[in-house]
This record gives structure tokens, C-alpha cells and sequence, in this order.
């Protein structure tokens, strides 16, 4: 399972080089990935079949299951597990898959730019639909439903230049994440209730749990919210006909096999366990009825084929649900009997609407005529999959739905009540409906329509049809032959008690009340279809008192509006107004709670250990009261970096080093940060004085401050327990393999929060580049080569406006056309005033040694002070030196590398290096100490976390990048008066003069 699920994912992300490689043809590489996952699942199906144990037993199912630990202290784990369910819908997720993806190879026109994004999405959809039915864990499965979720707006708004497609694919969205946060509400209640979220243990404990009363019926209705989100029930049935904007190969496999099955597959895991809930069958059978019906009522006004289709599949979706929702032995049979041959028919029938659509060029039946003249075999394939879909003999769709009528009738004459009733008339009512529209499908694509000319369709290849011939192929194969579907659905139904005699998928039953239902809803379907017209004009007439898309936009619009209202009285644009309110409640909160509990202080203070201390901390003082006094921008920024390299100060005397060193290197590139973001802003911090307002905000940071060390000392004084740090000398050096105790706690004891760190100093990297950048991240920078006298002739004009003498100008192009220099280019990109020959020199001194320090760090961090976040800053310091020597073109020079490649390289570094543990049996983030001998270097002591920390590393030095770049690089290059383009910049314009002019030079 892990292997399969790895490779899945694997080749999803990589099919974009595919595509570019050999075109569309990669979609054939794609599909043999799932086909031959499907053949591995085929030949091992038994396995997960024979030995399961019935729930009444009290037994756990025990197929082959794979865990790993992950949050131990949270009681998840990377749990997977294959049952008969599981096999069942991996049957669809992994066959109809395959398919699909074949079917896209003919599908997409060659040469489309999105096709390997495409390819890649559809592939990572099949593996988090994989991942969803063989998690065994509640936490596991949500994500993977999230992962489907995500992937799903992507797919779905694959045409975003379309307004409809965008729309569609935020609506689909806005629900199922709506679906699905609900449902991870009642996970954690109901794995908190079981004290376990492995879906096994809690199935096993279901009947125990039910007794615990009403806690646990409000969880398992949270998380039906989020089956029936995702399967576009009733009220959220909306958004799927919606999402027929995707393309078809994205609607066959969504509607057939993944995405909308992921909540008839939570009903039908949760239900051997929980459908004698309080509130279980007024949820499904209620909810379930009444989508069938309405999907069904809706299907027959449709003149576009995909959504005759699409209202189909939600009638379709609330049949399913009322049937595996059931909760009995003879409804699990039916219910996955059904769920197959709804996979089958419906990705048969999405297909051909493809095919028609791309051969014919309309989807509108209005506009269709005669193409089963021009395309009889696919004639042949929609004919199959409708007659299936609509519960014709001899098809797998009858077979399904003949067993489903047998458990309804059979579920009315035991429970004698007019509810049981109903529910079966309302079956039958719903079955009439999809024969109807089944026929309307087949009519409105291929039927000679009177008044309407032959619709001209170009021929049809074998290998555009042949996906959906396949599917129509095994639709006919096990509506003969059931018995292999009846095998391997019969041990998913022995998790419930048994019932009376044992039922089975059977094409012939007898002489039935079922059988007799069969004919009447054949005899009822005929007739509504072929009164169509009427249909249509009744339905013109009805006018629905409530609408679930209008309703779900009025809400939304009342969000936005409310949104909108607060956001123009909180976000006003005023940095002082926010820092205000941030600080103001950062005050109060913690005030009140120390008040209201009583805060502990302690009873003597120790204000020093030696003067020197006590001065920093005067100069510390000064510096904030020169910052808070300060007129002028520079001046503010400059007093507090006082602040902060005497905190550097404090730290070196109290014996850290590792912290002083980091401080140190920390506020030397903010305030470079600073500086050359001051330099697009006024000199002055006030166009007028402030007056009082100043003194207020004074008063708001030193009470701020105060409030802090308050808390601080609050929380040492009330410690009741030894400090775990006392711990860590001990762990760095026995566990962690260092001595360093701070670098060994950063990437090993702790290095879920370091991970968590550098993610967000990759998040605040990228959000600054976005504000500063237009197009792009500023990563293809002109470099210096070639820059000789154009790009200082591009600047004479300004010079010349600003009084410079043409001698100026001359020596300019002197010192700009110096070829020799080929390490430090300022000679060839700055202008002479603008240079600094004692900086560069020192520059040359400097770069590399402090560069090769700032490895030294990096490698040696782990036993003395250093480590990645210091060696990251000591090499981004340097690059700061470069830049500030030779400018903007000195820094494309120094760093070739893109800031965003160091910022995800160092991501992906951090995470293998996290995840690579687990191949060796190990828990995330757990380190392995390697010991070696090296000629003339001796013995060596390798600690695997060196690897995260040139993740570490290289994050830290992306972030100085990034920033050199938006608020050095960029800003230079608008001051220059250039374009956002480099080429432009760089390029000299042509002079345009007089002939006069010209004749006169």
C-alpha cells in the first residue's frame, strides 16, 4: 500500500518534465502507473477478503495494515490499512484511473501549456483517493480529504480564464471545506471518546461507545456533515452540477471513482458501527430520499449532456447514501454492488459525452442529430452505459439495483411502519426518474431529431474510445457474471450480524417483488420519457420555493459584506492604529488573567552580576528613549539597533554565546534591511508633530514591556516542577550526539519547531518579494556580463540634468569600461561617485573568508557556537557586503543561485532529511550518529541532523537573498528610472533627433 500510494505521488510530481519531454503521449505513462497498481490489487484481492472477522464478534477487521508512528503525544499515526472497502473503492480509484488518464492522450489538442499540470493533478487526485480509503487513521484520512479537496479546485477550475470555471471550482471549495472542518470536529470528539483515531479500534469499539450517549451521536452527525458535503447531498448538492466546468476527463473520474465517493465511502466505513445512532438514519435515509429524488427531477430539464449527467450523479450519490446507510447485511451487499456499477457506467458515459463534445463540438442536445448514423459504435458504448445506469437487463446496474429493491422490500416487511413504506416508494419513484433520464441522455445525444440537420462528426478513433468500450465491456461481462462482484463485497457485509438468509448479487432471482418493481419502473420510465414534453412544461412552471445555490450565494454575499464592514473600521491602512490595537491587547489579556488569578512574584531580585551588565543595560534604556524621541527615520532605526546589540551584549556575558552570536548577526542585516528600505520613504518620521499622541504611545510600549517581564517572572516564580531544560545537557550530548546544547536542541530535541520556523521565514521571504515584485521574484537579474559603457551611457542624461560636467561623464565611461575586472564588477556597473575603492578593497579581503566562516559554522555548530541560522546569516552578511560594494549587478553576480531555489531547496533538504527515518524504521525528525575514520583527518563523529541544518542554512541565506533583492536590487533599478524589465534597463534607447539637428553634429 505505502509503495503504491509513494510511487503515485512520486510520478505526479515529476509528470510535468514528462509532458514537456514527449507531449501528450505522457498521459500513457501516467495511466500505466495506476494500471499497474490496479493489476497488483487484482492479484492480491484475497488477501484482504478472507480475514476479516464480523464486528459482533468483537473483533477488529485484520487485513494487512502498515503504521508508523508520527505524533506519538497525539495519538496519531501514519496508519494504513486494506480491507474489503477499501480494495472495493481502490478498484474504481485505481481501474477507472488508469483510464481516464489513457482517455486524456486523445482528449487534450497537442501543444496544450497546462496539460502537465493537468496530468499531474489528475495522478496526485488518484493518490490522495488511495490514501483516503486505506487510511486507518481519522487524523490521516482528513488530510488526504483535504488533499482531494484542494486538487479538486484545481481541476475544476482548469479553465481560469473562464469566469464560470473560477466560480465553480471556489464554490466546490467553500463547501466541501466547510464539509470537511465540520467533520474534523467530530473526529476529534469521537477519537477523543475511543481514546484511539485508528478507524479499526473504534469500529471494534463502536457499541461501547454508542452508550456514552449524546457526545458521541453529535460526532458521528459532524462527520456525516462532511460525507455529505463531499457527496453532494442535499443541501450541498449545488455545487457538483457546477463543476461541470472542469474538463471531461476531470467529471468522469470525479463523478465515477474519487471525489464524490469519498463521503459514500465515510458512510459506508462508519456504518457497521454507528447506524444505531441517535440520529443516523433520520440524517441518511431523509437526506438520501430527497437528493435522489430532486438529482432525478432536475436531470430531465437539462439540454446540456454533462449535466443530464451531473444532476444524474446526484440522484445517483443520494441513492448510494440511502442504501450503504442503511446499516444491514443485505444493504452492504446492494450498496457496493451499486457503487461499482455506478463507477462503471457513469465514467463510460462522462467519457462519451467527451468524445461528443470533441468530435462534434456541442454538448446541447437541441443542437445534436443523427450521430448514431456517423458514430455507431460509440452509439453502442452510451447505449450500454445508459441501459445500466437506468437498471435494464441483463446490465450490472440491473443486478445492483435489483438487490437493492430486494433489501428495501425486505426492510419494509420487518420494520411494518408507513416510514419503511415510503422509503420504498420513494426508491422506485427515484429509479423512474433515472430511467427517464437515462433515455432523455441517449436521445438527445444520437436520435435523428425532426427540424434539425445531421450534426456533422468527425470519425471516432479506437483509441479516443476506447476507455469507455472497456468500461462498457465489464458492465456487460458482470451483468452476466456477478458472482466475482458478489465475492468480493460479501466479506465487507459479514461486519454486520447476520439477518435472515443470506443474500447475494444475482442476475435472476426469481419471480420477485423486486422483479415486479423492475417492470414498473421500466414501464413508468418509457412512459414519462415519452411524454418529455409535458415534463418540461410542468417543470417551466414549477418554480422551487427555496434554491440551495441562491441561498449559499446570499450567505456568501452577507459574509463579504459583513467582511467588508469590519475590514474598512480594523484596516486602515495606518501602522500606528495596528500596532496599537495589538499591543493594547497584548497588554490587557495578560494583565487580567494575573489579576484575576493573582500573580506570584518573587520575594528578592538580583538586578546584576557584575556592573558592566548594569551598564549595557543603562545604554540599552537610552537607546529606547532616543528611538521613541527620534524626528528622523535613520536616527529611530539606528537607536534601536542599540537596543539590540546590547541584548547581544547581555547574552555573551550571561555565557551564551550561540545567542549573542545570532543576535549579533541578526540586527546587523535588519538594520541593513532597514536602511535600504528607508531609502523609498521621507527622512522625517512626522509630517507634524505628534504632540501627546507620542507620549501615549511611550506609555503603550513601556507598559508592553513592563507587562512582559511581569508574566516572566511570574511564570519562574510559579514553577512547581524541575525545568526540563535541566534535561537537555544530557540529551544534546547522549541522545543528540553534540555538545553545543542550543544547535542540538534546534535541529534535534526540538527541530519540529525549527521546522516550523523556517517555513515561516519562507512564508515572510515570499511575502515581501510579492509586494515588492510585479512580475516575477527578481531571480532572472541581467548579470554583469557584457555591462560596459551602455549601460553608464544610459545614465547621462540624468547626470546631465543634475548639473554634472561632461568631464564627469568621461570618466564615468572610463571607469565603467574596465575589462579586466572580472571578480568585483563595480567598476564596471557604478559610476564613479557612487563608488567606495576602500569598501571594495576590503570587500576583497572579505567575501570569501567570511563565506568559508560562515561553513565553519554551519559544520562545527553542532559541538561549539555556530549551527545553520548563524552560518545562514554570516553568509548572508557577506552577500550584503557585495552588494553594498558593487550594487545590484555585484549581488546577481554573487548569487546566481535563485532566492526562491534556496528557500525551497532548503525546505525540501529540511523535510527528506525529517521524513528519510521512516525507510529505516525510524519516527520523523530522528537522527543517527555515524562514526568514521578519514586519512590525515582521523576519526569523525557525522550527526545526520547536519543535513537539516543545511536546510536550516540555506533558508536563512534565500531569506538575506530575498531581501537584498526586493528592497536593494529592485528598489535601485526604479530609482534609475529603467523598466521592471532588466533588458530594458540595460539596453541604451535610441536618441531621437531633428534632421536639422543631424546635419548640424
Amino acid at each position: 500500500m505505502l509503495i503504491v500510494l509513494t510511487v503515485l505521488f512520486t510520478v505526479a510530481l515529476v509528470a510535468p518534465i514528462m509532458f514537456r519531454r514527449i507531449g501528450r503521449s505522457a498521459f500513457y505513462v501516467l495511466a500505466a502507473v495506476p494500471a499497474a497498481a490496479f493489476i497488483w490489487l487484482l492479484v492480491t484481492f484475497p488477501r484482504y477478503t478472507g480475514a476479516d472477522q464480523t464486528l459482533a464478534s468483537g473483533a477488529p477487521n485484520a487485513p494487512p495494515s502498515v503504521v508508523i508512528p508520527w505524533i506519538p503525544d497525539l495519538k496519531v499515526e501514519l496508519a494504513f490499512r486494506m480491507d474489503t472497502l477499501a480494495a472495493v473503492l481502490s478498484i474504481l480509484i485505481l481501474g477507472v484511473g488508469s483510464l481516464v488518464l489513457f482517455y486524456c492522450a486523445r482528449y487534450f489538442r497537442p501543444g496544450d501549456a497546462q496539460m502537465g499540470a493537468f496530468g499531474s493533478q489528475l495522478l496526485a487526485f488518484a493518490a490522495a483517493m488511495f490514501g483516503l480509503v486505506t487510511a486507518d487513521d481519522l487524523i490521516l484520512l482528513f488530510i488526504f480529504w483535504e488533499i482531494t479537496t484542494v486538487l479538486s479546485y484545481l481541476l475544476i477550475g482548469y479553465s481560469a480564464h473562464r469566469l464560470s470555471a473560477r466560480r465553480a471550482a471556489l464554490q466546490a471549495l467553500v463547501v466541501t471545506t466547510f464539509g470537511g472542518l465540520t467533520m474534523l470536529v467530530g473526529m476529534v470528539l469521537i477519537g477523543d471518546a475511543a481514546g484511539t483515531f485508528r478507524i479499526s479500534e473504534i469500529m471494534a469499539m463502536a457499541p461501547q461507545l454508542l452508550e456514552r450517549g449524546a457526545l458521541v451521536d453529535i460526532a458521528v452527525v459532524l462527520m456525516l456533515i462532511g460525507a455529505i458535503s463531499k457527496s453532494a447531498l442535499v443541501p450541498f448538492h449545488f455545487w457538483l452540477p457546477a463543476a461541470m466546468a472542469a474538463p471531461t476527463p476531470v467529471s468522469a473520474y470525479l463523478h465515477a471513482a474519487a471525489m464524490v465517493k469519498a463521503g459514500i465511502y465515510l458512510v459506508a466505513r462508519l456504518a457497521p458501527g454507528f447506524s444505531e445512532s441517535t440520529y443516523w438514519h433520520a440524517v441518511v435515509l431523509v437526506l438520501g430520499l430527497s437528493t435522489m429524488l430532486l438529482g432525478g427531477w432536475r436531470a430531465l430539464r437539462q439540454h446540456d449532456l454533462k449535466l443530464i449527467l451531473a444532476y444524474g450523479t446526484v440522484s445517483q450519490l443520494g441513492f448510494l447514501t440511502l442504501v450503504v446507510g442503511l446499516g444491514n447485511r443485505e444493504a452492504a451487499i446492494a450498496g457496493l454492488g451499486l457503487l461499482l456499477a455506478h463507477g462503471f457506467f457513469k465514467a463510460t458515459l462522462f467519457l462519451v459525452v467527451g468524445i461528443v463534445d470533441h468530435q462534434a463540438g456541442t454538448r446541447d442536445i437541441r443542437k445534436l442529430s443523427g450521430i448514431y448514423r456517423s458514430a455507431p459504435k460509440l452509439f453502442v458504448v452510451a447505449v450500454i452505459g445508459a441501459a445500466s445506469m437506468a437498471g435494464v437487463p441483463p446490465l450490472l446496474g440491473f443486478v445492483a439495483k435489483e438487490s437493492v429493491y430486494e433489501t428495501f422490500v425486505h426492510f419494509a416487511e420487518k420494520q411494518g411502519t408507513f416510514g419503511a413504506a415510503v422509503l420504498l416508494a420513494g426508491v422506485v419513484v427515484g429509479s423512474i426518474l433515472t430511467f427517464a433520464y437515462s433515455a432523455r441522455f441517449v436521445w438527445g445525444g444520437f436520435a435523428a431529431k425532426p427540424n434539425c440537420r445531421p450534426t456533422p462528426f468527425k470519425p471516432v478513433p479506437w483509441a479516443f474510445i476506447g476507455a469507455p468500450a472497456i468500461l462498457a465491456a465489464v458492465t456487460v461481462l458482470f451483468g452476466l457474471w456477478p458472482a466475482p462482484i458478489d465475492a468480493a463485497v460479501s466479506s465487507y457485509a459479514d461486519l454486520y450480524p447476520a439477518d435472515g438468509a443470506p443474500t447475494h448479487l444475482a442476475l435472476w432471482h426469481g419471480f420477485t417483488t423486486a422483479l415486479l418493481l423492475t417492470v414498473i419502473t421500466i414501464g413508468a420510465g418509457v412512459l414519462l420519457f415519452w411524454q418529455r414534453l409535458r415534463v418540461e412544461k410542468l417543470q417551466a412552471r414549477f418554480t422551487a420555493p427555496l434554491d440551495a445555490e441562491r441561498s449559499y450565494r446570499g450567505i456568501i454575499g452577507v459574509l463579504d459584506d459583513v467582511a467588508v464592514w469590519i475590514t474598512g473600521r480594523t484596516q486602515r491602512g495606518s501602522l500606528m492604529f495596528y500596532l496599537f490595537v495589538i499591543l493594547t491587547v497584548a497588554v490587557l489579556t495578560p494583565l487580567s488573567a494575573l489579576l484575576w488569578r493573582g500573580a506570584s512574584l518573587p520575594d528578592q531580585f538580583h538586578w546584576w552580576d557584575t556592573p558592566l551588565q548594569a551598564v549595557i543595560g543603562v545604554a540599552i534604556i537610552l537607546g529606547a528613549l532616543a528611538a521613541a524621541r527620534a524626528n528622523k527615520r535613520f536616527l529611530a532605526v539606528l537607536m534601536v539597533s542599540v537596543t539590540g546589540y546590547g541584548i547581544a551584549l547581555i547574552f555573551a556575558l550571561q555565557g551564551a554565546p550561540d545567542l549573542a552570536l545570532t543576535q549579533m548577526l541578526v540586527e546587523t542585516i535588519v538594520l541593513v534591511a532597514f536602511v535600504l528600505a528607508l531609502r523609498s520613504l521621507p527622512a522625517r518620521l512626522w509630517k507634524r508633530e505628534p504632540a501627546g499622541h507620542r507620549l501615549l504611545r511611550a506609555l503603550l510600549g513601556t507598559a508592553f514591556g513592563a507587562t512582559m517581564v511581569l508574566i516572566a517572572m511570574t511564570a519562574m516564580n510559579s514553577r512547581v516542577a524541575e525545568p526540563i531544560s535541566l534535561l537537555y545537557p544530557d540529551l544534546a550530548y547522549e541522545v543528540g550526539g553534540g555538545a553545543n546544547i542550543v544547535n542540538v536542541t534546534l535541529v534535534d530535541v526540538r527541530a519540529w519547531d525549527t521546522f516550523g520556523e523556517i517555513s515561516v521565514l519562507a512564508m515572510a521571504a515570499t511575502g515581501v518579494a510579492s509586494l515588492i515584485f510585479v512580475r516575477g521574484r527578481g531571480d532572472k537579474r541581467r548579470r554583469a556580463e557584457g555591462v560596459a559603457t551602455g549601460s553608464v551611457d544610459r545614465g547621462r542624461e540624468h547626470f546631465a540634468s543634475t548639473g554634472r560636467q561632461e568631464a564627469t561623464l568621461a570618466l564615468a565611461r572610463k571607469f565603467s569600461s574596465v575589462s579586466r575586472d572580472a571578480w568585483l564588477v563595480a567598476g564596471r556597473t557604478l559610476a564613479p561617485e557612487r563608488r567606495s575603492i576602500i569598501f571594495e578593497v576590503i570587500t576583497r579581503l572579505l567575501f570569501h573568508s567570511v563565506i568559508m566562516f560562515s561553513i565553519y559554522l554551519l559544520l562545527a555548530g553542532h559541538n561549539i557556537p555556530g549551527g545553520g541560522f548563524a552560518g545562514g546569516l554570516m553568509a548572508g552578511l557577506a552577500l550584503t557586503i557585495r552588494y553594498l560594494a558593487g550594487g545590484r549587478f555585484e549581488l546577481a553576480e554573487a548569487s546566481p543561485v535563485s532566492a526562491g531555489l534556496l528557500l525551497g531547496g532548503g525546505l525540501g533538504i529540511a523535510g527528506l532529511t525529517a521524513a528519510a527515518p521512516l525507510l529505516f524504521g525510524g519516527q520523523i525528525l530522528q537522527s543517527a550518529i555515524i562514526k568514521f575514520t578519514w586519512p590525515i583527518f582521523g576519526e569523525i563523529k557525522f550527526v545526520t541532523s547536519t543535513i537539516f541544518d543545511i536546510g536550516v542554512y540555506l533558508v536563512v541565506v534565500g531569506l538575506v537573498l530575498d531581501v537584498l533583492r526586493s528592497l536593494g536590487s529592485e528598489i535601485d533599478e526604479r530609482s534609475e528610472g529603467g523598466s521592471s524589465d532588466d533588458e530594458d534597463l540595460l539596453e541604451p534607447e535610441p536618441e531621437i533627433v531633428s534632421k536639422e539637428e543631424e546635419v548640424a553634429r
